[in-house]
Protein backbone atom coordinates (compact mmCIF):
# COMPACT_ATOMS: atom_id res chain seq x y z
CA UNK A 1 0.00 0.00 0.00
CA UNK A 2 0.85 3.52 -1.13
CA UNK A 3 1.61 5.84 2.21
CA UNK A 4 -1.41 8.11 0.96
CA UNK A 5 -3.57 5.66 -0.14
CA UNK A 6 -3.66 4.12 3.55
CA UNK A 7 -4.74 7.33 5.16
CA UNK A 8 -7.23 8.07 2.41
CA UNK A 9 -8.78 4.65 2.79
CA UNK A 10 -9.09 5.04 6.61
CA UNK A 11 -10.62 8.33 6.29
CA UNK A 12 -13.48 6.77 3.33
CA UNK A 13 -14.07 4.15 5.88
CA UNK A 14 -14.98 6.38 8.11
CA UNK A 15 -16.96 8.57 7.04
CA UNK A 16 -18.71 5.47 4.98
CA UNK A 17 -19.47 4.52 8.88
CA UNK A 18 -20.22 8.02 9.86
CA UNK A 19 -22.78 8.27 7.10
CA UNK A 20 -24.61 4.58 7.53
CA UNK A 21 -24.64 5.66 11.46
CA UNK A 22 -26.56 8.97 10.69
CA UNK A 23 -29.12 7.28 8.25
CA UNK A 24 -29.42 4.79 10.71
CA UNK A 25 -30.14 7.69 13.66
CA UNK A 26 -32.43 9.57 11.63
CA UNK A 27 -34.42 7.49 9.08
CA UNK A 28 -34.12 4.23 10.90
CA UNK A 29 -36.44 1.60 13.39
CA UNK A 30 -35.25 3.25 16.46
CA UNK A 31 -34.31 6.88 15.06
CA UNK A 32 -35.41 10.12 16.32
CA UNK A 33 -38.69 10.10 13.96
CA UNK A 34 -39.72 6.83 14.77
CA UNK A 35 -39.39 7.85 18.45
CA UNK A 36 -41.86 11.11 18.36
CA UNK A 37 -44.03 8.79 16.40
CA UNK A 38 -44.32 6.35 19.18
CA UNK A 39 -44.58 8.91 21.76
CA UNK A 40 -47.82 10.47 20.18
CA UNK A 41 -49.24 6.81 19.60
CA UNK A 42 -49.07 6.78 23.37
CA UNK A 43 -50.76 9.77 24.04
CA UNK A 44 -53.32 9.31 21.25
CA UNK A 45 -53.78 5.44 23.60
CA UNK A 46 -53.79 7.56 26.69
CA UNK A 47 -56.49 9.72 25.78
CA UNK A 48 -58.71 6.71 24.99
CA UNK A 49 -57.99 4.84 28.01
CA UNK A 50 -59.54 7.63 29.87
CA UNK A 51 -62.40 8.46 27.90
CA UNK A 52 -62.88 4.46 28.22
CA UNK A 53 -62.22 4.67 32.04
CA UNK A 54 -65.07 7.57 31.87
CA UNK A 55 -67.67 5.43 30.40
CA UNK A 56 -66.63 2.35 32.36
CA UNK A 57 -67.61 4.38 35.68
CA UNK A 58 -70.63 5.76 34.15
CA UNK A 59 -71.49 1.99 33.38
CA UNK A 60 -70.23 1.26 36.87
CA UNK A 61 -72.77 3.81 38.24
CA UNK A 62 -76.18 2.40 35.81
CA UNK A 63 -75.54 -0.89 37.34
CA UNK A 64 -75.19 0.26 40.87
CA UNK A 65 -78.28 2.21 40.25
CA UNK A 66 -80.07 -1.09 38.86
CA UNK A 67 -79.23 -3.11 41.76
CA UNK A 68 -80.38 -0.84 44.02
CA UNK A 69 -83.78 -0.47 43.13
CA UNK A 70 -86.82 -0.30 40.62
CA UNK A 71 -87.24 2.99 39.89
CA UNK A 72 -84.08 3.62 37.67
CA UNK A 73 -85.36 0.35 35.45
CA UNK A 74 -89.02 2.12 35.24
CA UNK A 75 -87.07 5.86 34.29
CA UNK A 76 -85.06 3.84 31.85
CA UNK A 77 -88.10 2.35 30.82
CA UNK A 78 -90.10 5.28 30.18
CA UNK A 79 -86.98 6.86 28.12
CA UNK A 80 -86.02 4.15 25.90
CA UNK A 81 -89.11 2.39 25.08
CA UNK A 82 -92.02 4.62 25.75
CA UNK A 83 -93.69 2.94 29.06
CA UNK A 84 -96.81 4.16 30.56
CA UNK A 85 -98.96 2.25 33.07
CA UNK A 86 -102.32 1.84 33.48
CA UNK A 87 -104.34 4.71 34.21
CA UNK A 88 -101.50 7.48 33.01
CA UNK A 89 -102.84 9.80 30.08
CA UNK A 90 -99.57 10.44 27.52
CA UNK A 91 -99.61 13.48 25.84
CA UNK A 92 -97.06 14.68 22.96
CA UNK A 93 -96.45 18.09 22.52
CA UNK A 94 -94.80 19.14 19.32
CA UNK A 95 -92.58 22.21 18.61
CA UNK A 96 -93.88 24.37 16.00
CA UNK A 97 -90.96 24.76 14.25
CA UNK A 98 -89.89 21.19 14.35
CA UNK A 99 -93.70 20.73 12.83
CA UNK A 100 -93.83 22.53 10.10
Amino acid sequence: MNRVTGPRLLLALLLVTLLALQLRLWFGEGSLRHGLALQQNVAELEQETERLRDRNRLMAADVADLKQGLDTVEEIARRDLGLIRDGETFYLVLDRDVAQ
